[in-house]
């Protein structure tokens, strides 16, 4: 069988961005009342969300449930519109899109869902759930071709093309997770926004699938948003990593930056929860435990959102927002700790009495 044509990756870290974020706001309002529904609040799930995605790239989105990355999965690929800010494909701000307009732009971004179990149509074959994308454009294959184009991306992501008349209960969970990165490439698209991809298979199967997603993306020069909350398997996939707290970015940088030189207390306290294998390798590293619980984002602090449980917090911190740059201390000399972080005082040592274990 004729394998589909493939394409040499592209990371050019001064190429022209392929997405561009900018100050991504998405609110979600409360309301109370039956027949006449009052606003009464709203839930501040991503609150002035920006980054870049280049050719090529990986770029991981790190951070706790409820953290709002996976509603900036739901607005890069239109599930969601944003309350406020701009997404920018190719220099074109698709999100007022609709139409015609958002239909090209969707076949260019796509998304691979979290689980495999309730994110494919049980009723519908693996060929007809394959090829369904060429069903709303048909443009991308002739009927006669799709029978054939979905064999081949079976084929592609590691399944028996055979198997096309089979249901989805007929395969495990990695084998569906496979269909469904079938069904995201079917148009070809340039970028495919990942949510939480792997987080509901077993770990065995884990491994399996992000190594066929990094072929992919050697293959097919594709890039990735790649959403999770296990920062091991975010390091092994991505180039570069931003962490989230509360709507909000805390820290940004490539993953050496981010993984060996963390400079925000969240991102520290994250990372020293990551178990080692290695016993040597846990000597001399300090626990970090965070007080407090994760404050409501229907009513987020002021300030820094990660303050109320923050060791370095002072008065400052309840009063500015902390911008999401380079501290001022690193700027001058460089190096893997001058990368964006969001903290009056991420250039400070500082201590985490009463926090550590």
């Amino acid at each position: 069988m004729t394998r589909m044509p493939q394409a040499e990756p592209l990371t050019d870290p001064l190429a022209e961005p392929l997405l561009e974020v900018r100050d991504l706001v998405k609110h979600f309002p409360l309301t109370r009342g039956i027949v006449l529904k009052k606003q009464v609040g709203a839930v501040h799930a991503v609150d002035g969300v920006s980054f870049d995605v280049r050719k090529g790239e990986t770029l991981g989105i790190v951070g706790e449930s409820g953290c709002g990355k996976s509603t900036v999965a739901k607005l890069l690929v239109h599930l969601e519109r944003p309350t406020a800010g701009q997404i920018r494909y190719r220099g074109e701000d698709i999100t007022r899109l609709s139409g015609k307009a958002l239909k090209a732009v969707r076949r260019n971004i796509q998304m691979v869902f979290q689980d495999p179990y309730t994110s494919l149509n049980p009723r519908m074959t693996v060929g007809d759930i394959v090829g369904e994308p060429y069903e709303i454009h048909p443009e991308a294959a002739p009927k006669g071709s799709r029978r054939c184009k979905v064999q081949e991306l079976l084929e592609v992501v590691g399944l028996n093309p055979e198997h096309v008349n089979r249901y989805p209960h007929q395969f495990s969970g990695g084998q569906r997770q496979r269909i469904g990165i079938a069904r995201g490439l079917a148009l070809r698209p340039e970028v495919i926004v990942a949510d939480e991809p792997v987080s509901a298979l077993d770990v065995s199967v884990q491994a399996q699938v992000v190594n066929l997603l990094e072929r992919l993306q050697r293959e097919f020069g594709l890039s990735y948003v790649f959403i999770a909350h296990d920062l091991s398997v975010v390091r092994h996939i991505s180039d570069r990593v931003a962490v989230m707290y509360l709507g909000r970015l805390a820290e940004s940088g490539s993953d050496t930056e981010i993984y060996e030189h963390p400079t925000h207390p969240y991102t520290q306290a994250l990372l020293s929860a990551v178990p080692v294998p290695d016993p040597r390798g846990r000597e001399g590293r300090e626990r970090i435990l965070l007080s407090g619980d994760v404050p409501s984002p229907a009513d987020p602090p002021s300030g820094c959102r990660f303050r109320t449980r923050c060791w370095k917090a002072q008065a400052v911190c309840a009063e500015v927002v902390p911008p999401l740059a380079v501290p001022e201390r690193f700027r001058e000399g460089g190096g893997p700790a001058a990368h964006p972080s969001a903290c009056h005082f991420a250039a400070e040592r500082g201590t985490a009495e009463g926090a550590r274990t």
